[in-house]
């Protein structure tokens, strides 16, 4: 064959030249490097090899994974460390990724040049992919998640939590009890067809809605629509996706939560984009029964001008040659109507997830309706199996509060259950030294925060940093991605130490989030942990400014100037040790102070508990049986006979507290018992003085035997009065004094309580006319369960506004008349009842909870019942140490959950009575004597008690065990003989100065 050019394919093989007699280095048949497959280690200790010399010839990735591994092998070899601990790996082989449903579409062809064009000269065959062969390519893409090892997560993850090596480790633990809190998944709206939830690009769910809101998220904060990235000027939201739905999936329950987060999200997309905004929310029921909720629903309304539309939505189709989205959808009065939106939201649902079903199958837990945890309402959250408790959305869909107040009831119950084994294994850190910094210098420390792009997306951190570097007695400064993350907070304790500072001002978020987290960083590096300053600069900077940031930039220099001088001004504060007195004192004998009381009382604490009628049981007395049918009457006579036989509870009933004295730790009540005066020393106490049902003015109530409230009804269903027995026909009302202006919160209870009794009559007699007429029905959770059975049975439910009430009428024969709007026909029915329920409001008994918040001191809201300090983080404490609450005094609110917010307390309260000692002072007011003039303005403005009027003296002094340092003394004092310590009147006034000196 003659040929122009001949070209050799030479094969490869490595020189071994190098390895000298001496070495110990031995060769395969494959004259390749002989090594140890994990540590690539050869037969001499101290030589390691890899890459083509060990396997041959390969690929380039390959050859630098053998580099990257080697070098572990070396670093080890010399620090004298296992070489293999830790690496040997089991590697799974990708599994088939399942292709149904998509369509197969061939891979794009190469384009390449012909023969004839390639003769003569060394062009490039393949001539590469068009930009439109690339993109058909990737539309290919399954997006099955697979890891292509591409490292790409590494190097994107700016706090470095990405462990690519990392491995699966299995740890034996021995527990005496667990805690189930897996948490949900959100429904996955694919599956609707009609939604075009997987075609359409700016059909979203809620919760990628709230990515796009978080100033953390895909468009740092800026609400703009995926397709395009430009402003929607009109948004909807879908309710009951997911949820209350039997027919696409398998969700009948109510998720509890959708239509308070689609309240919030638009009026938080109102704040973010302006109020031309146009929000609307399609609704069936709009389900609020929260505390303070329904009062956001309206303000909603009527301040942002949220449109709520009560609908059936049809379908959700593109527009042509637009982004834009058109819902269709029926009205309550049977009208097909289409609106336009730029942007759909989905408020999907809340469901268990696969992997917390087989965790439950391996536990040996019991799961019941819904795919939830099989539960009891008296047993709230203890499981099928004894040990093993339940908290949060796997126990049944709800909201934070709940949440967070189960989590501390399953503390409870494993608290009780291991008691006897208490602090057998804790172990105490030892308490670090603190540094006299007294005769010191400043040498103040500043800690920027990025928080991610939180602050860094809208504040020049770099710039920030550089000028507290300028500041006055500013040591040391470093910028930190996230600085609460626990690696800084290790750094900055180092830090602390390698740089002899003495004060530290950290620039980061809000105080009341992070500043116990960063004081007692620093008293583990050894300062006085009052030696610290916060500068907001996320709240009061980023978010406030996100639009302005070279404004937010300047701000945040102020602030950390402002922290600066505050802080170089702080002296070192003192706190003193407490005795703590191992008892409590439950207020109320309803089902939630006995539950509290005996949970208490298990754990071995010594419990008082008082009730002002003279038999226990509250409110549960009426009760006829929970939302499940389970009788409560057994369940209550039970909990009264463990109550009045356990040894460590005190009962007194017909009992009145008539004052109260002390601190947490340290409390004196004095109570009238029977006309007599007994006195009680207690460390904590848990109020749990129940409400009652509102004997309303109206629907004629008072007027007919046969006009019932709900709580009556179910003693005259028990009793088999003739009055129910004989009747043929039967009307609830809802909402009877609840929802209105003078009570603007729904009583939770009465949509449940009322279809209760709706079926309990459907069973008494099954021909009999069952009419519920409501505003919305809240069936929450596993309720929606009632509804649906309700409305099998035969159970007609008429809505009616809040302007078009049903109107009653008692003729004079006794006969009942109830005329009604329908809302589908809109037109007035007339029904003639033959008994008539009222579901009126839950409310406090004023008084009372007047009287006792003021002896606790302790703050109540309009509508009379008491306030927790907040409402997701601590939903069972007051903001006055030491006393906790539980039951209808905190809210309207089922058993199940009274009796859960009971052993959430009784959990707390238990934090209180574990420790031999509390501190207390820091940061409290203290009064110059010298500068006093005794007017009491003081004493009359403090929300705490905390100070007294000395006669002798003529003048004030503070208890420092009950300041809590708010500060109101210091600013109404006219002498400034109040100092508030942490925030004296000169580092006031330096930082006014400091602010004004920009």
């Amino acid at each position: 064959m003659e040929v122009d050019a001949v070209i050799p394919a030479i094969g490869q093989e490595s020189d071994w030249a190098c390895l000298t007699p001496e070495c110990a280095c031995t060769l395969s048949d494959w004259r390749t490097l002989k090594v140890d497959p994990v540590t690539l280690q050869s037969d001499d200790p101290d030589i390691f090899a890899g890459g083509d010399a060990v396997t041959g010839p390969r690929t380039v990735i390959e050859a630098i994974a053998a580099g990257k591994e080697a070098a572990v092998s070396i670093q080890r070899f010399l620090q004298g460390q296992d070489l293999r601990e830790g690496r040997e790996r089991k590697w799974e082989p990708v599994q088939d990724v399942p292709t149904e449903g998509y369509d197969r579409i061939p891979r794009e062809r190469m384009p390449r040049l012909s023969p004839e064009e390639r003769r003569g000269n060394f062009n490039e065959v393949q001539l590469g992919f068009t930009e439109e062969q690339v993109r058909r390519e990737a539309e290919r893409c399954l997006n099955c998640g697979i890891c292509s090892e591409c490292y790409r997560c590494v190097d994107a993850c700016l706090a470095d939590a990405v462990i690519h090596e990392d491995t699966p480790r299995e740890r034996e633990l021995e527990v005496g009890a667990i805690v189930l809190a897996p948490g949900f998944e959100a429904f996955d709206p694919s599956i609707y067809d009609t939604y075009n939830y997987a075609q359409h690009p700016n059909v979203i769910t809620s919760m990628e809605f709230e990515r796009i809101l978080s100033a953390s998220g895909p468009t740092m904060g800026h609400l703009v629509r995926p397709s395009d990235d430009k402003e929607p000027k009109k948004i909807a939201w879908l309710q009951c996706v997911g949820s209350r739905d039997i027919h696409h999936c398998d969700n009948g329950y109510c998720s509890g939560v959708c239509c308070m987060y689609a309240v919030k999200e638009a009026v938080i997309a109102k704040e973010h984009a302006g109020s031309d905004l146009d929000t609307a929310i399609f609704f069936m029921d709009m389900r609020t029964p929260g505390k303070d909720f329904d009062k956001y629903y309206e303000r909603a309304k009527t301040e942002k001008g949220v449109r709520f539309i009560r609908s059936r939505v049809h379908s959700i189709e593109p527009i042509a040659g637009t982004d834009d989205l058109a819902i269709q959808y029926v009205t309550e009065d049977g009208q097909i109507t289409e609106e336009i939106f730029n942007l759909v939201v989905l408020s999907v649902g809340l469901q268990v997830s696969e992997d917390t079903l087989k965790l439950a199958q391996k536990l040996g837990v019991e799961i019941g309706d819904g795919r939830f945890a099989a539960t009891s309402p008296f047993q709230p959250v203890q499981t099928s199996r004894t040990g093993i408790y339940v908290c949060g959305v796997f126990q049944s869909p709800k909201d934070i509060p709940l949440s967070v107040m189960e989590a501390s009831a399953a503390a409870a119950e494993s608290a009780v259950l291991l008691a006897p084994a208490r602090d057998s294994l804790t172990r105490k850190p030892p308490e670090p030294v603190e540094r006299d910094v007294a005769a010191e210098e400043p040498r103040v420390g500043v800690f920027v925060c990025h928080c991610g792009v939180n602050i860094a997306g809208v504040v020049d951190v770099e710039a920030v940093a550089d000028y507290a570097q300028t500041l006055p007695g500013v040591a040391h400064v470093e910028r930190n991605l996230f600085t609460c993350s626990q690696d800084t907070q290790d750094k900055m304790k180092q830090v602390i130490q390698e740089h002899n500072l003495n004060r530290v001002v950290v620039a980061a978020c809000s105080p009341r989030t992070h500043e116990a987290l960063f004081r007692e960083t620093i008293k583990e590096a050894g300062l006085n942990k009052y030696l610290f300053e916060m500068a907001n600069i996320r709240n009061q900077g980023s978010w406030v400014h996100m639009n302005e940031p070279e404004a937010a930039t300047e701000k945040a220099k102020d602030l950390v100037r402002m922290a600066v001088a505050k802080v170089a001004l702080q002296q070192p504060l003192g706190e003193m040790k407490l005795g703590v007195t191992k008892s409590a004192l439950v207020v109320g004998g309803g089902i939630a102070g006995m539950t509290a009381a005996l949970t208490l009382a298990d754990q071995g604490y010594p419990v008082t508990l008082v009730e002002r009628k003279d038999v226990l049981g509250g409110h549960g007395r009426k009760l006829y049986s929970t939302w499940d049918g389970q009788p409560v009457a057994p369940f209550l006579d039970e909990l009264i006979k463990r109550v009045e036989g356990h040894p460590e509870i005190s009962v007194l009933t017909h009992a009145r507290i008539t004052d109260v004295q002390g601190f947490v730790g340290n409390f004196h009540t004095t109570l009238d018992v029977g006309g007599e005066r007994k006195e009680v020393d207690h460390g904590v106490a848990v109020i749990a003085v129940g409400a009652h049902s509102l004997k309303p003015t109206e629907y004629g109530y008072g007027q007919s035997d046969r006009i019932f409230l709900n709580l009556d009804l179910d003693q005259a269903i028990g009793e088999r009065d003739e009055r129910i027995v004989s009747a043929q026909s039967a009307v609830f009302i809802q909402c009877v004094g609840s929802r209105e202006p003078d009570r603007p919160y729904c009583s939770r209870v009465c949509c449940s309580h009322s279809i209760e009794n709706a079926l309990r009559l459907k069973k008494l007699n099954p021909d009999m006319d069952v009419y519920i007429l409501y505003r919305d029905i809240r069936t929450f959770g596993l309720r929606e369960n009632l509804y649906k059975e309700a409305r099998a049975r035969g159970v007609v439910f008429i809505r009616f506004d809040l302007e078009n009430k049903p109107v009653v009428e008692v003729a004079s024969d006794g006969t009942l008349q109830v005329t009604v709007k329908d809302h589908v026909l809109q037109r007035p029915v007339v029904l003639q009842p033959d008994i008539l329920t009222l579901a009126s409001a839950i409310v406090m008994r004023e008084a009372e909870a007047d009287e006792l918040a003021k002896m606790f001191k302790v703050p109540i809201n309009a509508e009379g019942f008491f306030m927790e300090a907040h409402a997701k983080l601590r939903p069972v404490d007051f903001a006055t140490d030491g006393v906790f609450l539980a039951g209808l005094a905190h809210y309207p609110k089922p058993t199940e959950e009274c009796i859960a917010q009971a052993k959430a307390a009784a959990s707390r309260a238990a934090t209180v009575l574990t420790k031999d000692s509390i501190t207390a002072g820091g940061v409290v007011a203290v009064v110059n004597k010298d500068l006093c003039c005794g007017c009491q303005g003081c004493v009359q403005c403090c929300p705490f008690g905390a100070i007294d009027f000395l006669e002798q003296e003529g003048k004030c002094e503070v208890n420092q065990a009950l300041c809590k340092g708010c500060g109101t003394c210091a600013a109404t004092c006219p002498s400034e003989a109040i100092t508030l310590l942490g925030f004296s009147h000169l580092q006031l006034y330096t930082q006014i100065d400091e602010a004004l000196s920009a």
